[in-house]
């Protein structure tokens, strides 16, 4: 009966004891401040030895009750197998991911006043490093994947900081805590083609010549931006990770 017992007891699953109470106490003044008593518990369970929350029960709670590490196990997380233009991920909760995506052509749109058609041009290779709230685009030479050792250009677009730091605007960022390695891909990518390009900042000009004019040609003449108007930075891809 006893090895009965024993073998029902381990099918049910972990067994939980209560061992802290705590009973949380409201000031009725305008501050609205709150007190916390806990207590201990004997072995029959009733609630023994009432005191103050101390800090280092309070800590112990706050960690017991941290969900940032499921969190973190779902940010920056693959779906399947790891895509195949992911260069490099840091899944912490502050953590980036870095991509590339070879040259394409995308819509772009440019506000009015800069003489430039919204319309369809031939992008160049770029590499993207994203945080949930801070994008940096760059571009590269090479028809194939990125290496350590690869040079970074100036991504050739309006609304860049020299640093590679691209300014969104008015553009609303909402990237999740717990947002997917593809889907994060996607939503970046998404807001920065579908934005409108409307300025230089701090006079930086990216490109050799004038960019509105290169993506003015591009787009009219459907060209792409030629290899030779990008301009180089002291950038390689090791320095960005």
């Amino acid at each position: 009966m006893r090895n009965m017992m024993n073998n029902i007891i381990e099918n049910i699953g972990s067994l939980y004891q209560p061992v802290k109470a705590l009973l949380v106490y409201k000031g009725t003044g305008q501050s609205g401040s709150c007190y916390v008593e806990a207590y201990g518990m004997d072995e029959n369970g009733s609630p023994i030895n009432a005191h103050p929350l101390s800090l280092a029960e309070g800590t112990a709670l706050a960690k017991s009750l941290d969900t940032s590490g499921d969190l973190k196990r779902s940010f920056l997380k693959p779906r399947g197998l790891m895509p195949e233009n992911i260069l490099y991920i840091n899944p912490d909760l502050n953590g980036n991911a870095i991509w590339f995506t070879p040259a394409m052509e995308r819509k772009l749109f440019f506000v009015e006043g800069l003489d430039i058609p919204n319309g369809s041009a031939k992008v160049p290779p770029l590499i993207w490093k994203a945080t949930k709230d801070r994008l940096c685009i760059y571009a590269f030479k090479s028809k194939s994947k990125p290496d350590i050792g690869t040079e970074l250009y100036h991504a050739p677009f309006l609304n860049m900081y020299r640093s590679g730091k691209v300014c969104m605007g008015t553009v609303k960022v909402k990237i999740k805590d717990d947002c997917m390695l593809e889907d994060f891909i996607e939503q970046w990518q998404q807001y920065f083609f579908n934005s409108y390009f409307s300025h230089s900042i701090d006079g930086h000009n990216p490109v050799k010549g004038n960019i509105c004019q290169l993506w003015r040609e591009s787009i009219e003449d459907k060209r792409k931006i030629p290899f030779k108007s990008l301009l180089k930075t002291t950038l390689t891809l090791k320095n960005i990770l």
